[in-house]
Formats: C-alpha cells, structure tokens, sequence
C-alpha cells in the first residue's frame, strides 16, 4: 500500500489557513469514493452513508462488491466514516473564526479528503457550530465533518482514510494504555488554588540585536510580595502569549515572576499576515531566533529594564514552553538540534511514526545544526507537547544543563504522544537518565492544557506549580544527572477534568523493539 505523504510546510498550512473566514453555503451532500484496486470511483449521497446496510443490500455495483469480497467492503466503509476521529471538539462552539482547532479538523481533512467546489474563504465559526451540534451526540466522525463542510462534492480514498486512522491510532494506544492503567496523581488545594497574591499584567517591549524591532514581552507579577524567582513561557506556532496567560496567572498568586515573549515570524499574527499574502511562513531560522528571544527577555530581566520587582535573580530560570515553545526551551535546557535523523527520515512516507510534527521538524533540515543555543540559567523546564522526535539526535539529553518535566496529552494527533515523547524519552532513559519526568493527560490533546488569563491556570497549573517550587527549592541539585532527585513531589499536582499520570518509572521497560527510529 502506497503511503500519502506529508505535503511542504507552506503547501499544507497555506492551504488549511485559506480557509477560515466568510459567508455560509450549502454543505456536501455527495462524495466520491476510491476503493482499494479499483479504477472506477462510486459516488455516495452522505445520507445513504447514515444507513450501510441499505447501501450495500441492494443490487448496486457498491453492493455487489461488497458481497463479491465477503463484506471486506462494506467492514472498510464502516470503519472510514463511522471511527471517531482524533479530533478535540469539546469546546467548538466556544471558537472563533482562525481558531485552533477549526485548524486542526481542516488540516484532518486535507490529507485524507479533496472537497470540490469548496468555496473560499469558509465561514469557521458555521464549521464549528454544526461540529459542534454533531458532537453533542457523539464523538466525532468523518461522515458527521463532512457533512458539516460546504461544496459540491469530495472524493475520499477508503484506503487513505482507513491508513491514517490506524496510524493516528497506534502512536496513540501506549498513551492511552499507560493513562488507564496507572493511578492519577491526587489533588492539593494549596497547589491547584490560586495563591494569596494579586497579580498584575503590562506588555512591554525591549531593542534585541537579532530582530530588526523591538521584542513584545508580556509581564505578569505580584503586585506585592515577589518571591525574587523567574519563570519564561514560550508560545507555540501561530500562537500569542495570551493562551499561556493563565499559566503565568497561577504562578504569579504564588510569588513568581513570569515573563512571556511573543514570538514575530511564527505568532499569531504572522499566520494572518502570511495568509493575506504579505508575508512568507516561518522561516527555518526561526529555530534559532526563538531561544535567542527568550535569552533576550532574561537579559532584560537582568539589566532592570522591565519594570519588574526589585530583588529579581536571573540566575536561575525555570522555562515553559507548548509545541514549538518546548521545543524551544528544550533547547535552553541543552537539547541540541541536529539534521541527522531529519536527513534520514523526512523523505520516509511509510513511516510508522510519521506525524503532523514531522511537517515543522522537517522544515529544519537547514537550521538545525546552528541551533545549539543553550543558556546556562535555564536550571528547568515544562515542555508540553514538544515536537522533537527527529529534531534531537538519540542521546541529546547527556548535555543538558536543565531538568525536563514533559507533558503529552493522550489523544493529541498534532504531536502524538507515542513517537513524539514515550519513544524518545524511553530512549533517554535507558541511555543518559538525569532524573527528567514524563506526565501523560488523559484525553489532552494538542490544544486544551494552555489557559488564558481569565481561566487561571487550566490543567496544568497545579503540576506547573509543584515543578518551579521543587526546581527553585532544589538549588544546585535542580541539575540533571544519574543520580538526580526527584523534582516532581509524589502526589497532590493532578487535575479532575484531565487526569495526570507520572509515567516516569515504566520507561525504561516500554517496548523498543519497534521503535521506527
């Protein structure tokens, strides 16, 4: 079976992002379906998919196949557009035009899917709504999205569709196993709860030498009773600050100082300048840029120049991070980049770790060998959902100078958990140790542990807390080794909507046989 590649960065996301705005039009009523060794595609009204066992008992040449082939068909059909999808739907109705997770279902829909007629710009916010009106009944599955996207037709590979839900599926089951089978981490009110501090937030912005402008910095921070301590949080791709707010919230009621960079060429707002035409997509370079932005913001912290409480150490720094921010603060930590595996891998369309991730990793083939940017005062890190498998060459952690806690939700297909975080960390484990943790959310996915302000901390907070108050208390002891101790306290940093599961001490016994790298 020929396996369907993952298109160019600029294609694929170009085309996913063209998509998100404008008037509401008539849905999909019909589809073309490819079958595996058949030339001749058979068109299916959607309705008729509600119902397969009328579609395949009647003298059609569909049906006829299908007994031709023993059912073989009709079990392939059942499983295309009656599996649910990967797909975080829980709070579509809540999105915007351009958000996230309208994204996500286009960017499903474009590898396995083409839609003809489509009519450009889409309007996002009907797509979520009548997405989010199905899922009330149910997970989501392809003939429920389809039926909720405009045009005339589509044409759908069986075969496609079928190989991309069993990948999506096997690089989740290890995941998803480990998260049922091992006790969640209890609650602590006195980490899960706001602390006793108000808080306040300003957005500055500070000369850096590497960027032609001024880099925007958000601050959030005690209004009074500072605890002198320092924490960075780095956005994703396409992001802003604004969706780790929240993080930044919890930790600052609890006495910390919490800077948040945005990022220019892979923020929000490059995104909407890119789609309009006025800009290219995030360059290669950005791989470098990005820690120096973050070094940058430290330096600042250091020089007095952001207005933050008097008595600041910038010493010592804790760095947070989701998708392309982990990445980011994995290597402050001392992860070092490398086009080794990128080299190897990126051309491999039948892998079976291949993954949405592999579009941004592969995009570094040219960057990733100077992006060795470590910062010596980065003694920890959060890294949630971090692209990583081929960026970093196995054994890249014998460097660090900074701890690692990774977060991985179980049902994330952007950056799912089995290739990107199990197989990598269980290699470092086996390899290198240095007293680095893995936390597995049950049903996380790529986008539902950021908080913004207003949510104060979301998921997350109580395990981000835990993590800064063991990595500043540990001192000298916070670096990585052999014989590092524990910074992630036993119990008391879980969550009730998203259970959290220390997986740490079951990776040196996970499966590597068929690890595909």
């Amino acid at each position: 079976m020929k396996c369907p590649p993952l298109r160019p960065l600029t294609a694929l996301l170009v085309g996913v992002g063209s998509l998100l705005a404008g008037a509401p039009v008539r849905a999909l009523e019909q589809i073309q379906v490819n079958l595996p060794l058949i030339e001749t595609p058979f068109t299916i009204q959607l309705k008729e998919l509600r119902d397969q066992g009328s579609l395949l008992s009647g003298d059609s040449d569909l049906a006829q196949l299908d007994r031709a082939t023993n059912g073989a068909i009709g079990r392939k059909l059942v499983k295309a557009f009656q599996t649910p999808l990967p797909l975080p739907v829980k709070a579509f109705a809540e999105q915007s035009v351009g958000s996230p997770l309208v994204n996500q279902v286009l960017l499903l829909l474009s590898s396995v899917v083409v839609v003809e007629g489509l009519p450009l710009p889409i309007d996002a916010g009907a797509l979520a709504a009548s997405l989010a009106a199905s899922q009330e009944k149910g997970p989501l599955n392809l003939l429920e999205v389809l039926e909720a996207l405009p045009g005339r037709s589509a044409t759908v590979d069986l075969q496609r569709v079928i190989f991309a839900i069993d990948r999506v599926t096997d690089q989740q089951r290890e995941g998803n196993t480990l998260v049922d089978s091992l006790p969640a981490a209890g609650i602590s009110p006195a980490l899960r709860q706001a602390g006793p501090l108000a808080v306040k937030r300003q957005e500055l912005a500070i000369p850096v030498q590497h960027r032609p402008k001024p880099l925007q910095v958000v601050t959030i921070q005690p209004e009074t009773g500072a605890n002198g301590r320092l924490v960075v949080i780095s956005h994703g791709l396409w992001d802003d600050p604004e969706s780790f707010e929240g993080w930044g919230r919890h930790l600052a009621s609890h006495g910390y100082t919490v800077l948040l960079p945005r990022h220019p060429g892979s923020d929000r707002s490059q995104q909407q300048a890119m789609l309009s035409g006025q800009m290219p997509p995030p360059s290669p370079e950005d791989l470098r840029l990005r820690p120096m932005d973050v070094t940058s913001v430290i330096d600042a912290a250091a020089a007095g120049s952001l207005q933050l409480p008097a008595g600041l150490r910038t010493d010592s720094v804790v760095a947070m991070g989701q998708s392309y921010g982990a990445t980011t603060v994995l290597q402050l930590a001392g992860a070092r980049p490398s086009a080794t595996l990128l080299k190897r891998f990126c051309s491999d369309v039948r892998n079976p770790a291949r993954n949405v991730s592999w579009v941004l990793q592969c995009s570094f083939l040219t960057s990733a060998n100077q992006a060795d940017l470590a910062d010596p005062r980065v003694k920890a890190v959060v890294a949630v959902s971090p692209p990583m498998s081929l960026l970093f060459d196995q054994g890249a952690a014998r460097a660090m100078n900074g701890r690692v806690l990774l977060v991985s939700g179980s049902r994330d297909w952007v950056v799912p958990s089995g290739p990107e975080a199990l197989m990598p960390m269980a290699r470092e484990a086996r390899n290198v140790g240095g007293g680095h943790r893995v936390v597995l959310a049950r049903d996380g996915d790529h986008f539902n542990l950021r908080s913004h302000f207003k949510e104060g901390g979301g998921a997350l907070r109580g395990l981000l807390l835990a993590w800064t108050d063991s990595a500043f208390a540990a001192g000298a002891a916070a670096a990585p080794g052999p014989d590092a101790p524990s910074l992630l306290p036993p119990d008391g940093w879980g969550d009730t909507e998203f259970p959290l599961v220390d997986i740490t001490t079951t990776l040196r016994t996970l499966p590597l046989g068929a690890d595909p790298l």
